[in-house]
């Protein structure tokens, strides 16, 4: 199935990395903002119809084709312990690399780029030491933007389960 893809292109330029400045891309789910490193994100799609993926871990969605690569989509009401719903047209996936693996990341909306001092980022255990897929915390002035760890947003056994599930699904590949 061929679908149109809209994206939102992340400025190369914006990629650069300044020991001194941490860059995000911030999200919204409900009325919290997340975010991710900038140096971590490809690029936000609109959301698109996702392909089951059969025996994939419970939170992953299926996957979509991405420029002729098979990509898993990520739920991150799931991995946030929110509750479920449906993908909606006005929702956004973020297109991300983690060190293993690129994902997409479900996300009702892109809030946009955000620049601050890495000292004004504090680790996410100190505030938050039961969500370890958490890195870091953001303080604003009209609240907190908690950083997603992309190393640790996928639990050994779900990169298993993944592994075998993508690895059987080859004939999704030619979608």
């Amino acid at each position: 199935m061929n679908v149109r893809m809209q994206s939102l292109e992340v400025p190369r330029e914006l990629v650069q990395f300044d020991s001194e400045l941490v860059r995000l891309v911030v999200f919204r789910i409900e009325e919290q903002r997340y975010a991710l490193y900038l140096s971590s994100v490809d690029r936000a799609l609109r959301a698109v119809l996702v392909t089951p993926l059969p025996n994939a871990p419970a939170i992953v969605l299926g996957v979509i084709n991405v420029e002729g690569r098979v990509i898993p989509v990520v739920d991150t009401r799931a991995r946030l312990g929110l509750a479920k719903r449906g993908m909606r047209t006005s929702d956004a996936l973020i297109l991300a690399r983690t060190p293993k693996r690129a994902v997409a990341l479900t996300a009702d909306a892109i809030v946009g780029l955000l620049e601050r001092e890495a000292r004004q980022v504090q680790p996410a255990a100190s505030i938050l030491p039961d969500m370890p897929f958490l890195q870091g915390v953001a303080k604003l002035e009209d609240g907190l933007v908690l950083i997603h760890d992309l190393a640790l947003f996928l639990s050994l056994n779900e990169e298993r389960e993944l592994d075998v599930a993508m690895a059987d699904a080859n004939p999704l590949r030619s979608l």
